[in-house]
């Protein structure tokens, strides 16, 4: 009897778990708790490529190093001597010193880091978790070439920009020499867009079931102007405003959202899709975003406002054979140039497929419908007027233009030149991919010729006699787009030294 007490409180003592005492706050985990708080609301501003006021957050070590006012971030046992503690502390006036320019960490956040240096601001990441550090001096080295997301020519067409690991590289559109290297913490950069005076590159991506980031650089000067860390997975297809304002992008969590580029504040965000938002893009004027996703489903939402509008495309089950994944708008250059002058007249003819309103009518500005092109899984590519002009009727599909020829597999981009007269298309299918280029309003297509593997980004070159494509295998090929001849190639694969020069 005595032998089986035994037993049983060996037993329960070893089933029992270890339970803090009620005056002692709960272990508190870096890897699990604090890391996660550090990169939704840090690590923007305090990563090597914007080390705001020297002071890096990206890994623990750096967490007990001084900036540059001398002060150390945190010291181990002692949160009340942590300068890090000081500057997310919420004074009387509700506000914080950090995070900057945006709202302070709520009080679990505050309590869980002043905890965690208390019990002495250990680092639980597992070894398996723990990468190496990536930045401007330890750039990314590549064993094989990247698999390309996008691709984006500058307004002067004189630079290619390229998707890489933790990366955007910089090709001289020339020679197709690499000139520069914008190193960040995103480890996917999904999608790229030069703002329309060129001074602006903006990138999205993220660490997948981590965060999502918006980064903004200088590309002249290789700064990186802005760090915005949103929601806690990749974030996908951005789009500039026409004004430049706003950055739009889709994200995991089915919402769409904005950014200030100057500030990196969030200006937009609607809920309305099911599931992940992938691409974007702003009506010519900017009032209204227009967005497609993995529901098969196009949807307008305004700006100003935030509000929902409408669905684009047909809401009939089964009218969409699989989601979205690509999506733009239709330049309309002569539109554009007249269309900002609100409460005038329009100075030359709109082209008649872009007038509501006569445009001589007085006092009434020039209101104008833009065409949307998406495609996706089905791998076919449909033309869209944004905006209903009849009764909606279930069943009906009355936004639709026209569609066009079937491409092989699913469609991952698609990209109007200037002058909104042509499209590419980009596709994939069971480890091959095709470019092709089709007459908006003929449907003549060419396809491009010697492309070898699957392609999921395309760019025109502003000339509009060039385009660029890549894929899973890193080659960017230069096609002529009224011949689909094959003018020039090579291979993103960045022989890095010390410097991180090519």
């Amino acid at each position: 009897m005595q032998k089986c007490s035994i037993f049983f409180a060996l037993i329960t003592s070893i089933a029992m778990p270890v339970v803090a005492k009620a005056d002692e706050p709960a272990p508190i985990s870096y890897y699990k708790d604090i890391r996660p708080i550090f990169q939704q609301h840090c690590n923007g501003c305090h990563q090597p490529a914007k080390p705001l006021g020297g002071f890096l957050m990206t890994t623990h070590g750096d967490l007990f190093k001084a900036g540059e006012r001398g002060k150390i971030g945190v010291v181990p046992l002692k949160p009340n001597e942590s300068y890090l503690v000081e500057q997310i502390k919420v004074h009387d006036n509700g506000k914080s010193e950090m995070p900057k320019n945006r709202d302070p960490l709520n009080p679990i956040q505050i309590k869980q880091i002043a905890d965690w240096i208390a019990q002495g601001a250990k680092d639980d990441t597992p070894a398996s978790a723990k990468v190496a550090i990536v930045d401007a001096s330890n750039p990314p080295r590549y064993s094989a070439p990247p698999v390309i997301t996008s691709l984006a020519f500058s307004p002067s067409g004189k630079t290619l920009a390229v998707t890489g690991y933790h990366e955007i590289l910089l090709y001289d559109s020339s020679t197709y020499s690499l000139q520069s290297r914008l190193i960040g913490i995103s480890e996917r950069v999904q999608s790229i867009a030069y703002s329309s005076d060129g001074k602006k590159l903006a990138a999205v991506g993220g660490a997948p079931g981590r965060f999502g980031e918006v980064q903004i650089w200088n590309p002249e000067t290789e700064k990186l102007l802005i760090s915005s860390p949103v929601t806690y997975d990749t974030i996908y297809g951005l789009s500039w405003s026409p004004d430049g304002k706003a950055v739009a992008f889709g994200c995991a969590d089915s919402t769409v959202r904005a950014i200030d580029p100057l500030t990196g504040k969030q200006t937009l965000q609607m809920g309305t899709h099911s599931d992940w938002v992938l691409a974007t893009t702003f009506a010519q004027d900017g009032l209204h975003v227009v967005s497609v996703g993995r529901d098969m489903s196009m949807k307008l939402t305004e700006v100003a406002t935030q509000r929902f509008v409408d669905n684009v495309t047909s809401i009939t089950p089964g009218a969409l054979k699989g989601g979205l994944m690509a999506v733009d708008r239709r330049p309309s250059p002569e539109v554009i140039r007249t269309y900002h002058l609100f409460g005038a007249v329009l100075k030359s003819p709109a082209p008649k497929r872009m007038q509501k309103v006569p445009p001589d009518t007085p006092g009434v500005p020039p209101q104008v419908y833009d065409e949307i092109l998406s495609a996706g899984s089905d791998g076919v590519p449909r033309l869209y007027k944004m905006h209903r002009e009849q009764k909606r009727e279930i069943g009906d599909d009355a936004n639709k233009i026209r569609e066009y020829e079937k491409m092989p597999g699913r469609i991952a981009t698609v990209m109007f030149n200037a002058d909104g007269s042509k499209f590419a298309a980009v596709s994939s299918l069971d480890g091959k991919g095709e470019v092709r280029v089709y007459d908006v309003n003929s449907a003549a297509k060419i396809v491009c010729e010697k492309v070898t593997g699957p392609v999921y980004a395309v760019a025109w070159h502003p000339s509009g006699k060039l385009i660029a494509s890549s894929g899973f295998d890193g080659i960017v090929w230069l096609h002529d787009p009224a011949t689909g001849k094959l003018v020039n190639s090579f291979v993103v694969l960045p022989k890095t030294n010390k410097t991180g020069a090519e």
